[in-house]
């Protein structure tokens, strides 16, 4: 057989060659380096046996899947360690995912110190080298080997395996585990590893069965990358929005109030005013918006008209019985069917074509509980929602205008390099999800794909994404975990104009619908709060601070001075704070820098004599001292221009 390498080159062999033995074929050091093959672009375990003609190409740990099976084989012989000082749990899954792995346990909660004693455990299973050895058992066997070894868990997923699948253990010096691999070859190839955290977890992801115990870990190839990651982390948990947000007292959650029900607190509520002040301004004198605003309840009537009702309602809040009572109501899950009642108010034109209405509304969706967290995943939220009505010769241009409004809010809020584009489309394999007929979601795609092609901005197809009455381009970001939420959407819309007998008057006299897109041009504020809480770590562009100057006196003989910077700063729309208490400077210093305070403005005798200010920033330190009207100059000129010093960005990029 003939086995064609990576590089191109080749080996013959008269024989059937396992991957393993294939490599030490070509190297001593490749095969100990060796983790799995690729075998015509399939990942297949280093013990598979070769018997035919084939590519062939060796992964190490610096090979993403190679890496893949180093983690997954951590994953079991953490299962190993756990069952070594836990004999009574009970293992599920192990699987390897994207920055380590995780495993399961029917078991009691695990601390940190269990975590600590298990690593310390995993670390003589490694050391004791064990060599990994496959084997496979027909369905009935493998089912009594598990029952034998009171694994319930196993026994389940092992009845749900057809009849004839081929059923593969994994024994690592007397651990066994049902898996279906690739593993390493022994237990002493894994070099660096750490258990990360636990958390509680469900049988299948089912809220229904049973609760379990998840141990998070991570494995690399060298301690120096672990290290880097172990560090990485330590910067997520700086960034994490959940914690930091709520150490800077920007927003809190109480049990009392309920689960993605978030309290935004001065500091948090003033960022998102400075947000919604500046979006409605920039829609409305920039952009040609006019605004609304719609209850935030309706009648059942209203979503059943939209098809909300029959496709969302799930996700609503309903208020009554439709069985019992007159009238049933729901908050609103979206603002849509509302404006077109404003639309509807009177007749059109086609010469009033387009109109742009746009509404600062809050929403209501009644999302899983699984789901909540921190700012990002909400059951209450506002957003900067518009709905554009127009001609059908509009669309493309105001499509291509909502995109422009779209990155210009993400150039000027410095995420722009942040976001991903992606055009959500329907499924044709499940219909029964959309309204409409399969011609007109064709056409509404391929309009939405030429324009993201014309505008060059790369973008994935996204099946199933779409709304039910519509595709859309959605702009997405990741947040410190990794995890990719959806930051703005604009939809086109061909199809609900029809459901609420929509039309404008065309030229000819006659009744014409309109076109129709949803769009946000900032998306939701708590989610966007979030984002901008992990990007800059807490250390926001000036102009959106809540405290953007803080006036720190040396002593009590110069509060006046200092309260005359405060009324000078304000009357120029500053937001500024007097730290006048009786504590030593710098003290007063350290103190504003952990608030994250753009600017301190340091008065004392020399200040006070000269009407100059001592100016210390987050970044730069000591800055010199300034006259107060030249400080308020460059610090108002910053507001104005939303700029986002360089220091900023350097700052987020480490």
């Amino acid at each position: 057989m003939k086995i064609t390498l990576k590089d191109g080159s080749f080996k013959e062999y008269a024989q059937a060659m396992s991957i393993y033995d294939i490599a030490m074929d070509i190297s001593e050091g490749l095969a100990r380096a060796a983790c799995a093959g690729e075998v015509d672009g399939k990942v297949e375990d280093l013990r598979t046996v070769i018997d035919g003609d084939c590519s062939l190409n060796i992964l190490t740990a610096n090979d993403p899947e190679g890496l893949r099976v180093v983690r997954h084989t951590a994953s079991h012989v953490m299962a190993e360690a756990v069952k070594r000082l836990f004999p009574e749990a009970k293992v599920t899954i192990g699987p390897a995912i994207e920055e380590g792995f995780y495993y399961d346990f029917d078991a009691a909660p695990f601390s940190r110190e269990d975590l600590d004693k298990l690593e310390a455990e995993m670390k003589k299973i490694i050391k004791e080298g064990h060599k990994i050895e496959r084997f496979t058992l027909p369905r009935a066997e493998a089912i009594k080997f598990m029952e034998e070894r009171n694994e319930p868990y196993k026994v389940e997923l092992i009845q749900d395996l057809p009849e004839d699948a081929e059923i593969s253990f994994y024994d690592q010096g007397g651990f066994v585990d049902l898996c279906a691999g690739p593993h390493l070859m022994s237990t002493k190839n894994i070099k660096a590893y750490k258990l990360i955290s636990s958390s509680m977890a469900y049988w299948r992801g089912d809220s229904n069965r049973a609760q379990l115990q998840r141990i998070y870990g991570t494995a690399f190839a060298k301690k120096e990358e672990l290290d880097a990651y172990l560090e990485h982390l330590e910067d997520i948990k700086r960034r994490d929005h959940n914690k930091l947000g709520r150490e800077m007292e920007l927003f809190t959650t109480v049990d009392v109030i309920g689960q993605g029900l978030p309290l935004l607190l001065p500091k948090g509520t003033k960022m998102v005013m400075k947000l919604q002040r500046w979006i409605e301004d920039l829609e409305d004198k920039e952009w040609g918006y006019v605004r609304t605003k719609t209850p935030l309840m309706a009648k059942s009537d209203l979503y059943k008209m939209s098809g909300h009702w029959d496709h969302y309602k799930e996700g609503m809040f309903v208020l009554g019985d439709e069985e019992k009572d007159k009238e049933v109501f729901a908050l609103r899950p979206m603002t849509c069917p509302f404006q077109y009642y404003c639309y509807k108010n009177s007749q059109h034109s086609y010469r009033d074509l387009p109109i742009r209405y746009g509404e600062t509304s809050t929403l209501f969706r009644n999302e899983d509980s699984g789901e909540m967290h921190g700012l990002t995943r909400v059951r209450q939220f506002t957003i900067s929602e518009g709905h554009l009505i127009m001609r059908p010769d509009q669309m493309v241009e105001e499509f291509k205008g909502c995109i422009a409004l779209a990155k210009y809010v993400m150039s000027t809020l410095g995420l722009l390099d942040d976001i991903t584009w992606h055009l959500s489309k329907w499924d044709p394999e499940n219909p029964e999800k959309y309204i409409g007929e399969p011609e007109v979601w064709n056409e509404t795609e391929a309009h939405i794909r030429d324009i993201l092609i014309e505008l060059e901005l790369p973008f994935t197809e996204d099946v199933g994404e779409a709304a039910f009455y519509g595709p859309k381009v959605d702009i997405n970001a990741k947040n410190v975990y990794g995890k990719e939420d959806t930051m703005i959407t604009i939809q086109w819309d061909a199809l609900l104009a029809e459901q609420f007998d929509m039309y404008y008057i065309d030229q000819n006299g006659d009744k014409v619908r309109p076109g129709i897109i949803h769009r946000t041009s900032l998306g939701c504020y708590e989610r966007t709060l979030a984002w901008l809480i992990e990007k800059y770590a807490g250390k926001f562009p000036t102009w959106l601070c809540p405290e953007q100057v803080r006036v720190l006196t040396i002593s009590e003989k110069y509060d006046e001075y200092a309260e005359e910077i405060r009324k000078e700063l304000a009357g120029n729309d500053i937001d500024v704070t007097v730290d006048n208490r009786s504590e030593k400077i710098g003290f007063k210093i350290r103190e504003a820098r952990l608030a994250k305070v753009p600017y301190m403005l340091v008065v004392g005798a020399q200040e006070a004599e000269d009407k100059t200010v001592s100016v210390r920033s987050r970044y730069a330190g000591d800055e010199g001292v300034k006259p107060l009207g030249d400080f308020i100059d460059q610090i108002c000129r910053e507001i104005r221009t939303k700029e986002i010093r360089k220091e900023e960005v350097q700052e987020t990029q480490k």
